[in-house]
């Protein structure tokens, strides 16, 4: 992974990177993996956590340069004065095309990592709203005013239409073309199909906020080569 390809945005004061699944965005609790704070600490030397993505959502991310970026973004992701708007691919077709979910979300205190809706968690909103209905799964784009963990997934997944490949809150299983184009001939130098999408179909696509110098930042987070693929794929199946 070469830094030029991910980095969205530069200045002095802070550094916005469009972060791939699979990387974690700070370190985990062992500190055995590598996480992209490691890699920013090694690029910048030192550098400060604003906010998190789940390991396996791709998309929009900001780490602070110095302390004093670091407490104004902090307070702003704590005062909920930040837009976070996601995209993702959930499973079928949801009835209402728009709505909120506010439900609390607490951990489950039988394992560990996974979350639950329950009157003990703290509050958590999400407002969604479908911008593309395939049947078989819909293209939805989220703004959550709060920061639970896994919120989107548990969210989604309390409503019936978890977010594809989500191996917590869904099947987990992933996609294979066979399943969505109609006329799939497997290549004959491929023994089996190997999956158009294999990883949370969950993208942090855009944030705004504002800098120390009380100018709005709007940012964005391009969609990874994945989740354009499938959609590609869904598109030409509806037609």
């Amino acid at each position: 992974m070469k830094f030029s390809d991910i980095i969205i945005f530069e200045n002095d004061d802070l550094v916005a990177l469009n972060k791939p699944s699979g990387l974690l965005s700070i370190p985990d609790r062992e500190g055995k993996e590598i996480s992209l704070k490691n890699l920013l600490q090694d690029k910048y030397g030192e550098i400060f956590t604003v906010h998190r993505l789940d390991r396996d959502t791709s998309g929009l991310i900001v780490f602070a340069k110095n302390e004093e970026t670091h407490k104004h973004l902090s307070r702003q992701f704590e005062e909920r004065q930040t837009e976070k708007i996601y995209v993702g691919l959930v499973t079928g077709s949801p009835v209402e095309k728009k709505g909120s979910i506010n439900k609390p979300i607490a951990e489950n205190t039988v394992t560990r990592g996974v979350m639950i809706i329950h009157q003990r968690g703290k509050e958590s909103l999400t407002d969604y709203e479908v911008l593309e209905d395939f049947g078989i799964y819909s293209w939805v784009q989220f703004r959550i005013h709060t920061g639970r963990t896994h919120q989107i997934r548990v969210h989604m997944k309390d409503i019936g239409h978890p977010i594809v490949c989500d191996e917590l809150y869904g099947d987990g299983k992933p996609v294979l073309l066979s399943s969505i184009k109609h006329k799939f001939k497997l290549s004959k130098k491929e023994e089996e199909e190997r999956p158009i999408l294999n990883r949370l179909a969950l993208h942090a696509y855009k944030l705004k906020f504002t800098n120390t110098h009380g100018k709005t930042v709007e940012l964005e987070a391009p969609l990874p080569k994945d989740i354009r693929a499938i959609l590609q794929q869904l598109s030409k199946r509806k037609k």
